[in-house]
């Protein structure tokens, strides 16, 4: 068996590994979910994942502008005003002016484009919660810390090999 793949030798280490095992799964089968979305909705990944960093944006309550999508994406700003307008013109995201900086403009998750993705992750919406019902509130913000601190590692390691590409 190849190293990488070999368990740790502690029982801490084999549990890290079995955790990293699932996390490797649940991102390629959420990989998998989301590509379906995209497909049965005409929008390729770069949409994608647009459509995910606004609506996670919005949820906590930093609306992004196309400069800061940009630099979310990794994309050029040229880049992501065309995916901007092609995301506005199928009705999934809209422009907001800031009533404070009207040159700020803000993008939004369209109530059609968040009523698509309703009907078709609400299937998953519920498995995931009766998953979660199995857990106790303690449970749930263990790991709820760790996917917290996961989701931060990987996003600097996302930073840190961008500029290696």
């Amino acid at each position: 068996m190849s190293k990488m793949f070999r368990r740790r030798e502690t029982s801490h280490g084999q549990l890290a590994d079995d955790i990293v095992s699932l996390l490797r799964q649940y991102q390629s089968h959420a990989q998998h979910i989301g590509h379906a979305f995209a497909g049965q909705n005409q929008l390729g990944a770069a949409d994608l994942h647009a459509l995910l960093a606004v609506m996670e944006a919005e949820r906590a309550g930093a609306p992004l502008t196309a400069g800061r999508l940009a630099e979310e994406l990794n994309f050029s700003t040229s880049s992501v005003t065309a995916l901007v307008d092609r995301l506005e013109t199928t009705g999934h995201i809209y422009r907001q002016r800031d009533t404070d900086d009207r040159r700020k403009v803000y993008l939004r998750y369209a109530d059609a484009g968040a009523e698509v993705a309703m009907r078709f992750f609400a299937p998953l919406g519920r498995r995931s919660d009766a998953v979660m019902d199995r857990f106790s509130d303690s449970e749930l913000s263990t790991v709820k810390r760790f996917l917290e601190e996961m989701t931060q590692a990987m996003r600097e390691h996302r930073d840190d090999v961008r500029g290696k590409v």
